[in-house]
């Protein structure tokens, strides 16, 4: 099984920044034929992610300490 995200092969604008102002991120990222994307943060810190596609747009705190969740699939355009 799998799982299939609704905007396959669909370009977004991500924003990700961390807890001390740093842009981690501020580009176009594709989505796969799964209809996600996959991001490289660096552990132990938390993030304030963005994303947009389409006029839409969601927001998340997001985290990469030891137990947190390494897929977010929570986040819904609006």
């Amino acid at each position: 099984t799998g799982c299939q995200g609704e905007l396959a092969e669909k370009e977004f604008e991500v924003y990700i920044e961390d807890s001390k102002g740093n842009v981690i991120l501020n580009d176009k990222v594709k989505s796969q034929a799964n209809g996600f994307f996959d991001l490289w943060l660096p552990r132990d810190r938390t993030y304030q992610i963005k994303i947009k596609h389409d006029g839409k747009a969601a927001e998340s705190e997001i985290s990469t300490f030891k137990n947190d969740p390494t897929c977010i699939t929570t986040m819904q355009l609006t």
